[in-house]
């Protein structure tokens, strides 16, 4: 007799595996053929045949009564498990707890099943399974049960969740799964002191774990203990060449240092392992723009805004990297793209009015600066020289000197080129003025 359980993985994975067991030798011997039959077909992925062979035997027994019942519904819930009737599933698994409740292989499956579909019951048949013996590895069954119950308590009762994992340590002290479910758990409830004690125990169990690696760096950062997470990430890394997360998550770290061309270095080994990483390939653009390699920047941005042409901010990064490159244009253009998706966003419109400007566009220059204006944002000084120039460039001299006036009254030295040309310009149109 054949009980295939289902377990969850720290991480939300569902993972199969199988355990031969004898359960009462009066259901063995009286068993109807068909469940060894059904079983030597699930043995070779024939869930067809083992779900026709399961309920034929089934439909012997309408009332559920005969020992050998809780097997073949057992075996029936995780053949329709495999077949991806979940619900059909759920309910076989049903059937075999309600023939026999003190099984645990039967609750287990059923809680696991019941917690895939976010249901709350999930948590009675975990408990259940929690106190009863596994057939075969008693202490690791009972450690995945506790761990399964931990994942299905998260969202609902945490504090619970995390005693939990606590008692599947204790049942498997070599397993690093309940300390990293415990740290993510720690961590996404900003506990970050938790957290690391936690993850610190992962590493120590497996050195290799990068999810472990990341943890810790990610609430390194968080707490501002950038420098702790840099050493531990560049032995990974080194240790584990081909792991794009590693490279990603210390590309990030070095960035946050300021190390910028060690981050791009990190972050193009991630993209180079995985190039449709469109997350590592934000952040090398980003990190490029920071470091003034504006083509580097530049060629990082277009596909990402190619892969999402109705994202403002990539818009407005890559016309950035373009008026960096004085290619005013193109940074125009994608200037203009960025405030017509988010008219929100009161400095984009300054962006835009210098390349309108530099491209000799003025009408473009006074309407991206009344644009910003309208939304309250306060105009720095620069703004009133770029749009006193639009206007002087127009002809409007009478707006062109309220704006050159306004500058000077609030440049503050600041600006001595555009102040020496304000007051010049003022001069020359001054007599102009109607």
């Amino acid at each position: 007799m054949v009980l295939i359980l289902l377990a969850g993985g720290a991480l939300g994975q569902d993972i199969q595996t199988h355990t031969t067991v004898r359960h009462h030798r009066e259901a063995v011997e009286e068993q109807p053929a068909e469940i060894a039959s059904a079983e030597e077909a699930i043995q070779k992925n024939d869930f067809t045949s083992a779900e026709a062979l399961l309920k034929k035997a089934l439909a012997g027994d309408p009332e559920n009564k005969q020992p050998w019942a809780y097997q073949a519904w057992f075996d029936l819930g995780f053949v329709l498990n495999r077949m991806g009737r979940n619900e059909d599933s759920i309910a076989a698994y049903r059937k075999s707890v309600g023939a026999r409740a003190d099984v645990f292989e039967s609750n287990l499956n059923l809680g696991l099943m019941l917690e895939r579909t976010h249901d709350p019951e999930a948590e009675r048949y975990l408990r259940a399974a929690t106190a009863l013996t596994p057939t075969a590895h008693v202490e690791e069954g009972r450690a995945r049960a506790w761990l399964s119950l931990g994942h299905a308590l998260e969202n609902r009762e945490p504090a619970e969740a995390l005693k939990a994992y606590a008692k599947a340590a204790e049942l498997t002290p070599s397993d690093p799964e309940p300390h990293l479910s415990a740290g993510l758990l720690d961590e996404r409830q900003k506990d970050f002191a938790a957290a690391e004690i936690e993850y610190k125990k992962v590493v120590a169990l497996d050195p290799h774990s990068t999810e472990a690696a990341i943890g810790l760096t990610n609430i390194y950062m968080k707490s501002g203990r950038v420098a702790d997470a840099e050493p531990l990430l560049r032995r990974m890394a080194a240790d584990r060449a081909d792991d794009e997360g590693l490279h990603l998550q210390l590309g990030r770290v070095l960035a946050a240092e300021k190390k910028t061309d060690d981050a791009i270095g990190e972050l193009q080994a991630a993209l180079k392992l995985a190039p449709k990483d469109t997350e590592a390939q934000r952040d090398l653009a980003d990190v490029c723009a920071m470091a003034g390699k504006n083509d580097l920047a530049e060629a990082a941005y277009r596909p990402l805004v190619a892969a999402r042409p109705n994202d403002a901010e990539l818009h407005r990064a890559l016309g950035q990297a373009l008026l960096r490159e004085k290619k005013f244009p193109e940074a125009q253009e994608e200037l203009l793209a960025a405030v017509r998706l988010k008219r929100d966003v009161a400095d984009t419109y300054i962006d835009l009015a210098f390349a309108a400007s530099e491209n000799k566009n003025f009408e473009l220059t006074v309407r991206a600066l009344n644009g910003r204006a309208a939304l309250g944002a306060e105009m720095p000084a620069i703004c009133f020289f770029l749009r006193a120039s639009a206007y002087d460039h127009l002809g409007d001299y009478k707006q062109a000197s309220l704006d050159y006036h306004h500058f000077l009254d609030t440049a503050g030295g600041k600006y001595p080129d555009q102040e020496w040309q304000a007051k010049h310009r003022l001069i020359a149109i001054e007599p102009k003025k109607k």
